[in-house]
């Protein structure tokens, strides 16, 4: 019986233990002070950027935008407006009208003037030390009542040298006195010929009968002009 007391109380203690270990609350370990603090570190101080007031009087740079292009590449893309507008109708306008003309001229409703020159001809530069020129003009082809007006342009001046110049089979001259440095002749067919546009021949010659140029033109419209450059040395 002692023993069963003995071993009844024996559990009472160890339980009373346990319940006393377990019960006392956790306390954490304090860190240990070495003594050395921590260095702060020092806040960055950044100077203020320096202000400057603009110069008006300096022109700004332009810089011209970088660009790979290549002669024989093909043209780059651009962006930019541009007030060019291509109208596609024109294109098919201008092939209907001359459609109806061809119409109209196969039919004998419409004269052909499609043999018409109708842009000025220039006969080059003559350089000359002579002071005076003769021009002789003909009507090369058949006489059909071609008409010609001959001006000079001398110091930005024009002077008309004949008007209504009517070209015939023989030569008719035209004479011109030149001033130093540039002279322009300009002969205007002021008309088409009976059989077909203004035609005609024409010949230089300086103050000793030398022939400076010949040639002739053809079939022009009326307006329509012969040009010629003399330089006086």
């Amino acid at each position: 019986m002692k023993q069963v007391l003995l071993a009844i109380m024996m559990c009472f203690a160890i339980n009373g233990y346990s319940q006393m270990e377990f019960s006392s609350k956790f306390k954490a370990i304090p860190p240990l002070d070495t003594g050395i603090k921590a260095k702060k570190a020092a806040p960055v101080t950044v100077a203020p950027p320096d202000i400057l007031a603009p110069n008006l009087f300096k022109k700004p740079e332009s810089k011209l935008p970088s660009t790979n292009f290549k002669i024989g590449d093909p043209d780059p893309i651009s962006m930019t407006r541009t007030n060019d507008f291509v109208n596609p109708g024109d294109e098919v306008r201008d092939k209907l009208n001359k459609s109806i003309d061809k119409s109209l001229v196969n039919n004998g409703l419409k004269e052909d003037t499609s043999y018409l020159n109708e842009k000025d001809l220039s006969f080059g530069i003559i350089r000359t030390k002579s002071k005076n020129l003769v021009i002789r003009v003909r009507d090369y082809g058949a006489i059909d009542g071609d008409l010609i007006k001959a001006t000079i342009i001398q110091n930005y001046k024009s002077t008309v040298l004949a008007n209504n110049l009517y070209l015939e089979g023989n030569l008719k001259d035209i004479k011109i006195e030149l001033q130093e440095g540039l002279n322009y002749l300009e002969l205007e067919a002021l008309n088409r010929g009976a059989l077909g546009g203004n035609t005609g021949a024409f010949y230089i010659y300086d103050n000793d009968g030398n022939l400076l140029l010949s040639d002739l033109w053809n079939n022009f419209d009326t307006g329509v002009k012969s040009k010629f450059t003399f330089i006086k040395e």
